[in-house]
């Protein structure tokens, strides 16, 4: 069977991702981002499709899986709106001709169990449901966006790391999280704990032991640059504005230690001076930071996700089923706009 291998890999590759007010209402709807809403209607009526269509969706059925797939459905039109904003205020246009040639990937094959995981069936599917050249504007566009801020894109913060046993070290993982709240709370205990770390770290170093704070690592005013750190441009750290805190697990399989980063400063406008050559990014890595991109734009999206499909997680730009599955949080410092969430 054919697969949009492609498509998919670019795609899939981005995924490492409320309010009230006046619009429209949350009665009947499974999402709404801007003056856009989605019913629960039509979510099903995908969701009923793809059950006809598609081995994988009938597989998904058989094991009362099918939440996944309104999950992925309400993810990827979350992500589209704000592609269509980012693009707006970004005054991008998406290449014609790309957008014809990875639209020429989406076959309508129905998906079977090739072994590759949910996720990217999930993605197979519903990317047949929507608009194939949507689905393809999409991504251009998140490629075009990285591509324009990428050279530019830069952060400046200070961070902590803390040091877990294995991926899922529940009590690192608390430690993280209540530490970001401690910082959020009191940016004046920021240093101290960063200095403290750093040392801990440097001995860690050494020894191959965690000091007894159990950090593993601190410094102050570390300046990221986007083009030389592509895998980190695509974490929650580049999409977080500044006086804000974000916490999130390194990049397994290198280190499942957890980091909090304090955002002290994030531009856009300057190449930073760089002390090796900048990597080439691939176009899976584009999508991904595209995607990263879209981050600023969920506080203005006014985003509002039915509680049957799960809650938003703006660190992984995703939808997952409770709090408790969040990537991490980001969470205004003290006298900050209020957070991404």
């Amino acid at each position: 069977m054919g697969r949009p291998r492609a498509l998919v890999a670019v795609v899939a590759g981005a995924l490492l991702l409320a309010g009230c007010g006046s619009g429209p209402s949350q009665v009947g709807s499974a999402v709404i981002v801007g003056d856009r809403s989605v019913s629960l209607d039509s979510v099903q009526s995908m969701i009923d499709q793809a059950v006809r269509d598609h081995p994988y969706a009938r597989k998904l059925a058989a094991e009362h899986k099918l939440d996944l797939l309104g999950r992925e459905i309400v993810r990827q039109t979350v992500i589209h709106e704000l592609t269509v904003r980012a693009s707006e205020s970004e005054n991008l246009v998406a290449d014609q001709a790309k957008v014809a040639g990875l639209a020429a990937q989406v076959r309508n094959v129905p998906v079977a169990d090739t072994g590759q995981g949910d996720q990217v069936a999930l993605t197979q599917i519903v990317s047949q449901l929507r608009d194939h050249n949507e689905v393809a504007s999409d991504v251009v566009l998140e490629q075009q966006l990285a591509q324009k801020l990428l050279p530019k894109l830069s952060v400046g913060a200070d961070y902590v790391g803390i040091s877990a046993t294995a991926d899922n070290d529940q009590a690192a993982r608390t430690r993280a999280f209540d530490l970001a709240k401690e910082f959020a709370d009191d940016p004046g205990k920021v240093q101290g704990v960063v200095q403290q770390a750093q040392k801990e770290g440097q001995q860690a170093q050494q020894t191959g032991m965690p000091g007894p704070s159990g950090y593993s690592a601190g410094q102050s005013a570390e300046l990221f640059s986007a083009a030389q750190y592509v895998g980190l441009a695509s974490t929650a750290l580049f999409g977080t504005e500044t006086n804000h805190v974000v916490v999130f697990q390194a990049q397994k399989p290198q280190s499942p230690d957890w980091f909090v980063f304090f955002v002290r400063a994030r531009g856009t406008d300057k190449a930073v001076p760089a002390d090796q050559e900048a990597q080439k990014p691939t176009d899976a890595q584009l999508t991904a930071v595209g995607t990263r991109l879209l981050q600023p734009y969920l506080g203005q999206s006014g985003l509002r996700v039915n509680p049957r499909y799960g809650v938003w997680d703006v660190v992984g730009m995703n939808l997952v089923p409770n709090k408790d599955a969040v990537q991490g949080v980001v969470l205004p410092a003290r006298g900050a706009a209020p957070a991404q969430q």
